[in-house]
């Protein structure tokens, strides 16, 4: 929901879920604050101090100690030490990053509004971020324009750059294409097989030594784990700060240590590359361990290996359009959907996440909370 709430067509404190509510509805115990360190030995973890936003101390720094430690501290995205890139792109790997882009972005366009001025946006990386970004992008010009701003779509140019040689890699290449297709048809500029070199105030740098201009700039493409993985207690991790772990999940060099997630790295018995880092694959780690943790703590016993299965694929372009990969199982394996009945899907995915979250009921509570504000609200963000 991370482009939604970027773009303001999706309200943000209507999907937040409060760590404190959560806990106290779902029974377990809530500690705020970042993770500072881990000793291994003494299996304990050193949590860092809180602080106000004026310095003052709130929750003092505290030792926690267990017995199993699950590490899911999520991703990133990489900008490969990319060049002004940390200084002049937004990213969106968080509530607070998107909102801190929605704010920039509802400015820049009361900018263009008032002052006759236009608004270039770059966005980099084409996969699933980059692409929905950007198809949510066009929808708040185009809703923005339908409040007053007239001539607001003609003065907004917006350009998805991917370094590969087609967008959303992972899905299959129809879909690519017709997501490409789309794309161009709403008046996004695509270009790939084209390398950033570099970022300033005004623009991309590209590789070939060429400039691309842009007022402002989002950094959605690669993935990397947190840094504070690199070095964790001694802890295996790839180029990308992503733990090493077994066919069962647990750390190479520590089996009371679990990685789950975008934060963790697993090779399946002959596969070539490591499972990739998608919200499928994460929920499937953690329904693994929900199946096989408790066994393993009153047992003692040794949990099975992983199996993971692909089922496919969703990515949707707003209001616009959808496509779908079916995956390698069931009936209609390899198969692919577009238009609404791939639309429903991804609404009923994210749903089913809320109802998982929430409960069956509440989840229910929340989709029919959020059709009366569709229609009570305005469609974007607009204080």
């Amino acid at each position: 929901m991370l482009h939604m709430i970027a773009a303001g067509t999706r309200d943000v404190s209507q999907q937040q879920t409060p760590y404190l509510a959560q806990a106290r509805d779902t029974g377990f115990v809530y500690q705020p604050g970042e993770l500072s360190g881990l000793h291994r030995e003494r299996r304990e973890l050193q949590i860092a101090a809180v602080y106000a936003d004026d310095g003052r101390l709130l929750i003092p720094e505290r030792t926690l100690e267990y017995d199993t430690l699950v590490i899911a501290v999520g991703s990133q995205t990489n900008d490969f030490r990319t060049r002004g890139a940390a200084d002049h792109c937004y990213r969106i790997d968080s509530r607070e990053q998107a909102d801190a882009f929605n704010k920039e972005v509802r400015l820049r366009i009361l900018q263009c509004v008032a002052q006759d001025a236009r608004l270039s946006i770059g966005i980099v990386g084409g996969g699933a971020t980059g692409v929905e970004l950007a198809a949510e992008l066009v929808q708040l010009a185009e809703t923005a324009a339908s409040y007053g701003a007239h001539d607001l779509v003609s003065r907004i140019s917006i350009t998805l750059i991917e370094s590969g040689p087609r967008l959303l890699a992972a899905f299959p290449k129809d879909i690519s294409d017709s997501t490409r297709n789309r794309l161009e048809q709403l008046g996004v500029r695509v270009r790939t097989d084209t390398r950033v070199g570099a970022v300033d105030a005004d623009g991309f740098v590209l590789g070939d030594g060429s400039r691309l201009e842009a007022s402002l700039k989002i950094w959605a493409a690669g993935v990397k784990a947190p840094g504070l993985l690199a070095d964790l207690a001694g802890l295996e991790v790839n180029a990308v700060n992503q733990l090493l772990v077994r066919p069962t999940l647990q750390t190479t060099l520590d089996p009371r240590i679990y990685a789950v997630g975008d934060c963790s790295s697993l090779t399946l018995p002959g596969s070539e590359r490591p499972l990739p880092p998608t919200a499928q694959v994460a929920h499937q780690h953690a329904q693994y361990l929900i199946r096989n943790l408790p066994r393993v703590i009153e047992r003692g016993s040794s949990p099975p290996d992983f199996v993971h299965r692909d089922l496919g694929a969703l990515v949707s372009l707003g209001e616009y359009d959808a496509y779908a990969s079916l995956g390698k199982f069931g009936l209609l394996k390899g198969a692919t959907l577009r238009g609404r009945l791939a639309q429903m899907s991804h609404i009923l995915l994210y749903r089913s996440h809320q109802a998982r979250l929430h409960g069956i009921v509440r989840g229910s509570l929340l989709w029919l909370v959020d059709r009366i504000n569709a229609r009570l609200r305005g469609s974007i963000r607009l204080d």
